[in-house]
């Protein structure tokens, strides 16, 4: 994935988490991601659970993998 696509994205959520607070519940989170990011509401469960369990260290080696693998959208279809 292009390095200018990712630093879009990650502003795009620094700023998602800066509206909803810095105490926002999970709840609050999924409501921001389906309201702001486009997000079905399994889907943005999904990516805050990812979130939470993985974080950066992880998820940017998944990220990059996937990446190498053209893969876009993975098996659950989200």
């Amino acid at each position: 994935m292009p390095e200018l696509m990712t630093d879009t994205l990650a502003a795009g959520y620094a700023d998602l988490v800066a509206g909803t607070g810095s105490d926002a519940t999970d709840d609050q989170l999924i409501a921001a991601l389906i309201n702001e990011a486009d997000w079905t509401e399994q889907g943005a469960q999904v990516v805050l659970d990812l979130a939470r369990r993985y974080g950066t260290s992880i998820l940017r080696n998944a990220l990059a993998l996937a990446s190498a693998m053209q893969i876009e959208d993975g098996e659950a279809g989200l």
